[in-house]
């Protein structure tokens, strides 16, 4: 699986304008996906929220793929998290590091 870090900055005072923005690109971009690659995509979330131990999991459409976030990640089952990752690579998902938490994107 492609591994990246990245860094983001706070939004600050603009918190709520920003999340509340992301969530209109978010349900405009969501006519891009099929059908099946939103089931894919809810089906890797409720994985993710069996093998770890966060705050939440989200999913947001983005216009080349749906990202699952899981905010504030620790992972609980490292074993299955294994196995899972290894089925997602060999059907192209990228897995990405912040500082919030742990992105995987679905083709």
């Amino acid at each position: 699986m492609i591994t990246i870090e990245t860094e983001h900055k706070s939004a600050g005072n603009f918190a709520w304008f920003a999340a509340r923005d992301a969530s209109m690109k978010s349900a405009v971009n969501a006519s891009l996906h099929t059908d099946s690659q939103k089931l894919k995509a809810e089906r890797v979330k409720l994985a993710l929220e069996l093998v770890y131990s966060c705050e939440e999991v989200t999913i947001t459409n983005c216009k080349k793929w749906i990202r699952v976030k899981v905010h504030k990640a620790i992972v609980k089952d490292r074993k299955n998290l294994r196995l899972l990752e290894s089925d997602w690579t060999a059907q192209g998902f990228t897995k990405v590091f912040t500082n919030q938490g742990v992105i995987y994107h679905v083709s």
